[in-house]
């Protein structure tokens, strides 16, 4: 209880700092108040104040009252202002257990799909989010790549190769790629999660066929002992037999794995879309951006496919929703907020992977990598991620546990039978 109160007590005096600048309600304004997410010395928090401040002066007759919260703040005070019955009529949210459940639990996603202008957003870059296919926040772009393969295609075609159409071309080149003292495919497998976010949550998907296999173990439709599990999971062992992946990988962390690929010493290096930025701009510019190639057993409706979590993004609460004057406000406002210009800079910051502007041109002067990364974003089939959906011990169970098939520690149906009895305890 005195935790609780002391979290109060400091959000008191951190909010009037962040929404410091803010006028009263003009007599006539329609208000709309938002829970927004960035503070005062990110980009995200400065342009969301420009951004307001500008949509203001346009919009005289609406007034968008605002608390401008970051990190743990604003998913504390999100919890506190739910808890107090005080709901925002629009909020930074999203559809996972972290930004998507308080809203869920307080039964406060409202469907957007009725009021998203199709001439303006592409629908086919939207995922749904509910169990009808409900959308219920707008996604700042396109959903988070994990599991993107990076090809340096000039180390790749001196060895005499080409990019990867399935498996087996990846395996053709560990012979050479070892005989010129290079790794195949690198990954910084001393970071649990990189083997469950950037590798196995697009395997389980190829295997299975189900690009939602992972939600729907997790909701008791399968299990995580099922063969197709099992199988994804031995495709580890297969890969580390095979060359493609290095045993001592398990010793390689993030920063480590990136200078790897940077220096030219992998053909290829597995992680999620948000290392692009990473990668010495030498480098990024003679790599490709790709989804794993065929694998062996993949069923055909998941080729191409890539794992992507859904991106966070502004949404009306049902009690938004409630008044329509309200709840157009707040519409016009996201129209606002979502325009060509703010979300071509959010692209240029790489805060967004992609836009979801329908028939968007991506500006000719961004980095070759950058432009990748939209068309990728645009192209592939997205699947779940494993961790936005399978959580605590039985994730870090698996994490883990793929880290111990590598070494040879543990078997891949050991592993599938320590997840499945957490996640049911």
């Amino acid at each position: 209880m005195k935790r609780f109160i002391l979290v109060l007590m400091v959000l008191a005096l951190v909010v009037p700092a962040f929404a410091a600048g803010q006028k009263e309600a003009a007599p006539g304004q329609i208000v709309v108040k938002t829970m927004a997410y960035g503070d005062n010395s990110n980009p995200e928090g400065v342009n969301w104040v420009r951004i307001v401040d500008a949509f203001h002066k346009a919009n005289p007759g609406i007034k968008i009252d605002y608390e401008l919260l970051y990190d743990e703040a604003y998913h504390q005070k999100v919890a506190a202002r739910l808890a107090s019955g005080d709901v925002p009529h629009l909020a930074y949210m999203g559809a996972d257990a972290r930004w998507g459940a308080p809203w869920k639990e307080a039964s406060q996603q409202f469907d957007h799909r009725p009021f998203i202008d199709g001439k303006v957003f592409d629908l086919n870059l939207i995922p749904p989010m509910g169990p009808k296919n409900e959308i219920f926040v707008l996604p700042l772009g396109t959903s988070n790549i994990t599991t993107v393969l990076y090809m340096n295609e000039a180390l790749v075609k001196s060895l005499g190769f080409a990019e990867p159409k399935t498996y087996e071309d990846l395996v053709a080149m560990v012979p050479k790629a070892k005989a010129a003292g290079l790794e195949v495919v690198s990954i910084d497998g001393a970071d649990g999660w990189a083997w469950g976010s950037c590798y196995m949550s697009a395997i389980i998907a190829r295997l299975s066929g189900d690009a939602n296999w992972v939600s729907k173990a997790v909701a008791g439709q399968y299990k995580f002992t099922d063969q197709v599990f099992v199988d994804s999971l031995a495709m580890i062992t297969r890969m580390v037999k095979d060359g493609v992946i290095a045993e001592k990988s398990v010793l390689v962390d993030y920063g480590a794995n990136l200078s790897t690929f940077s220096n030219k010493k992998a053909l290829f290096v597995v992680q999620g879309q948000w290392a692009a930025g990473s990668i010495d701009p030498a480098v990024a510019d003679t790599t490709k951006m790709l989804a794993w190639p065929k694998l062996p057993g993949e069923k055909p409706a998941m080729a191409g496919s890539v794992a992507a979590a859904i991106q966070v993004g502004y949404g009306l609460t049902k009690a938004g929703a409630a008044d329509a004057k309200v709840r157009d406000a707040a519409l016009k406002f996201m129209m606002y907020f979502y325009s060509v210009e703010e979300t071509t800079l959010r692209l240029r910051e790489g805060a967004i992977v992609a836009p979801i502007l329908k028939n968007y041109q991506v500006p000719a002067d961004l980095p070759l990598i950058v432009k990748q990364k939209v068309s990728l974003a645009q192209s592939a089939k997205n699947t779940d991620v494993i961790d936005a959906f399978l959580g605590g011990a039985a994730n870090d169970a698996l994490n883990a546990g793929m880290q111990k098939i590598v070494t040879g520690a543990a078997t891949p149906a050991q592993v599938a039978a320590e997840v499945e009895k957490l996640l049911r305890k």
